[in-house]
């Protein structure tokens, strides 16, 4: 199969015009911690973070059949390894995909071949670390899409597993990027890599609970029936409206859980060198807003009673600035997050 080529310099740069615009369409998050890293790293992240978005947007289309979304998730990594035409994909994808997706999701999809022609223009050590992170998760979301219902997942170690896929394999991969861009930061290699999984969990885990309502209006849940028998709960039996006591102290198990999962990337975060304060700002902000989002899901008893929370908007600016100003400081960033995350359970 022909493989994507680097396109002349004007073309490339209207490709990376295309990305920004995209980036800031489709995450709010990642619009405003990108640019926070090294110059040298913010086109390949930004392109990282695509394409792993237009594999996640077909993993949740609700309109598509396991065994589609399997065809399609290959296909998305074979063009990325430069083993397929990326164009013929992209067709495919816009043909296929269902309502459910959001416009910004629709275009971004539609233009699956201008992001990968930007991903096939990078140094090969980049290439394929970002080869190797849509390998290794569209590979595990295949896996899961076989068994996912509105009953949930069966084990928190099914929910420890799911995570790893689609989130610990991108914190990897970041650390990778982050050793070929620096080798202060190649230095602790091996410590980063230790913990770039937590990081990812706690981030995904964070997500799934935000999560949880929209996801049970399409017919999916990704929590496990673990936490919530123990307290005599049964997934099967929840609705959005008042869940009672024992539903909300399963929830409570997996918020301590996800706090546990934050610190731990926190940890990660803080291996990071002080001179490469561009990568940390990033990480910490990207941590400082899952932190945000998971002391709302905890206070939030419309939350609990079956109503999305909205994403912590205003604060955003106050802790962009506390991280800019505090990242060279392991205690100061310690503190931030123990007030970030104050009164919010931890196993």
């Amino acid at each position: 199969m022909p493989t994507d080529t680097p396109e002349s310099t004007p073309v490339r740069e209207a490709e990376i015009a295309f990305q920004a615009d995209m980036l800031q369409r489709v995450s709010r998050t990642y619009s405003l911690t990108i640019p926070l890293l090294p110059s040298e790293l913010r086109e390949v992240v930004a392109n990282a973070y695509l394409l792993c978005r237009i594999a996640d947007t077909v993993e949740d289309d609700p309109g598509l059949d396991p065994i589609r979304k399997e065809i399609l998730l290959r296909g998305i990594a074979s063009a990325v390894a430069g083993h397929a035409d990326s164009e013929p994909l992209a067709a495919k994808l816009s043909t296929l995909l269902s309502g459910a997706a959001s416009s910004s999701e629709r275009i971004l999809v539609e233009n699956t071949g201008r992001i990968v022609r930007i991903t096939h223009a990078f140094a090969p050590a980049r290439r394929r670390a970002i080869e190797q992170c849509l390998t290794e998760m569209t590979r595990g979301m295949i896996e899961f899409q076989r068994r996912r219902n509105r009953e949930g997942l069966r084990h928190m170690a099914d929910l420890d597993r799911y995570c790893y896929h689609v989130a610990g394999v991108v914190a990897k991969m970041l650390t990778e990027l982050f050793c070929d861009h620096s080798p202060a930061v190649a230095e602790r290699r091996e410590e980063l890599m230790r913990l770039a999984p937590e990081f990812g969990r706690g981030l995904q885990m964070t997500n799934i609970l935000r999560d949880i309502w929209a996801d049970h209006a399409r017919g999916y849940c990704w929590l496990p029936k673990e936490p919530f028998v123990a307290r005599g709960f049964d997934l099967d039996e929840m609705r959005t409206a008042d869940n009672g006591p024992d539903f909300a102290e399963g929830l409570d198990d997996l918020v301590a859980a996800t706090h546990r999962h934050l610190r731990q990337g926190l940890g990660f975060a803080l291996l990071i060198p002080r001179r490469e304060l561009g990568i940390r700002r990033h990480l910490l902000l990207t941590l400082g807003m899952a932190a945000l989002t998971l002391r709302r899901i905890h206070r939030s008893e419309e939350f609990r009673a079956g109503k999305d929370i909205p994403q912590p908007k205003r604060a955003a600016p106050a802790l962009i600035t506390a991280i800019v100003l505090l990242a060279h400081s392991d205690p100061a960033l310690r503190r931030l997050f123990d007030l970030l995350l104050r009164n919010v359970p931890r196993s």
